[in-house]
């Protein structure tokens, strides 16, 4: 059972990794979040790993943050949550607000992520609601006990411009790096903008890559 990896990174896409360990090549699927936070390639990474075997397969699942690879495996304990949409909830959504979503039973937030239906978010508040404390740092709706950076993908306006862009045709882990893009472009203590210029300003961004 593989439990981490640490090497050089080799490839990186938005969906997977592959990361040269000792002159062999692990690949590893990702989140959104993960991507953003990995070095570029050829050079040094680490990532928490978790094992899946299927009975065709054997797949690994990287995570920036033990956090992150926590609440992966708490939710697909979650009848009709399997790995690749666990890793699709958290491309959308961080460790703390996904906590505080399922403690405070947010449907609205939940149904808002690609690929969640409302029982489908019953089932995750049902399931989770007594186990995601203390994780990221979340504790009941408190505030967390260590700072967490907040990403822009933690906002409905966020939400509702990926969704926009996924119905436009684009990939749903690109739309959220383009507006995380928009993010870094506008700077810390900017105003917030409104859903309409978020898709703007993320297909000008789409444009040039």
């Amino acid at each position: 059972m593989i439990a981490s990896l640490s090497g050089l990174l080799l490839v990186k896409t938005p969906n997977a990794v592959i990361i040269d360990v000792g002159g062999v090549g692990y690949e590893a699927f990702i989140s959104g979040r993960t991507y953003d936070a990995l070095p570029e390639t050829g050079h040094a990474c680490f990532l928490h790993v978790q094992t899946v075997v299927r009975e065709d397969a054997i797949h690994l699942f990287g995570f920036s943050a033990k956090e992150e690879k926590e609440i992966f495996l708490l939710l697909i304990t979650v009848s009709g949550i399997g790995p690749r949409l666990a890793l699709t909830i958290l491309s959308g959504i961080g460790v703390v607000e996904l906590c505080r979503a399922i403690t405070n039973k947010d449907l609205s937030r939940l149904t808002a992520l690609p690929g969640i239906g409302k029982k489908t978010a019953q089932r995750i508040c049902v399931d989770l609601a007594e186990k995601v404390g203390g994780l990221g740092g979340f504790s009941d709706g408190a505030t967390p006990s260590r700072p967490l950076p907040v990403l822009a993908g933690e906002t409905d306006a966020m939400s509702d411009a990926v969704s926009a862009l996924v119905n436009l045709g684009y990939p749903q882990a690109t739309a959220w790096q383009a507006l995380r893009a928009v993010e870094q472009q506008l700077g810390e203590g900017s105003m917030p903008l409104k859903v309409e210029e978020l898709i703007r300003q993320a297909l000008r961004v789409l444009a040039v890559r």
